[in-house]
């Protein structure tokens, strides 16, 4: 299961995918995504900080994509908010584990799995999807 921050922030990014050419402000984003107001602040910084959206402040300012959105993972996004944790070593710390043994090797591998998976698909993917339904939205994310 995904953590808060990267469900938010995967939503926040596909409502700025779908309108590469615009900017938003936090509260239209937080509306849009239904992502509390407080919470996208913190998300947005993280990705202005990855270089994932860019952020313009003054008249005209908001937020928007800083890169095509066929060229944005959900890996990307993931990791620019709540990393996937791997385990590289004992995460108790037993000195006689010199590798991991077989449950944290085990769970690693899922972990490693999950990456390959978000690191196959983009933003972009996801927006030219055939269904009707949007993704991570509730209606397309337009402007009113």
């Amino acid at each position: 299961m995904l953590p808060k921050s990267a469900d938010y922030a995967l939503r926040t990014m596909a409502c700025l995918a779908q309108n590469p050419d615009e900017r938003w402000s936090a509260d239209s984003l937080a509306e849009r995504t239904k992502v509390p107001r407080r919470y996208l602040q913190k998300v947005l910084q993280d990705l202005v900080q990855a270089e994932l959206a860019q952020s313009r402040s003054g008249p005209g300012g908001g937020y928007s994509l800083a890169m095509p959105a066929d060229r944005v993972t959900i890996l990307d996004v993931v990791n620019a908010v709540a990393p996937v944790e791997r385990i590289r070593h004992c995460p108790l710390g037993l000195p006689s584990h010199t590798s991991l043994c077989p449950l944290h090797k085990e769970l690693d591998r899922a972990y490693e799995a999950t990456e390959a998976a978000f690191a196959r698909v983009t933003l972009g993917q996801l927006l030219q999807s055939a269904t009707n339904i949007i993704p991570l939205c509730d209606q397309a994310c337009t402007k009113k």
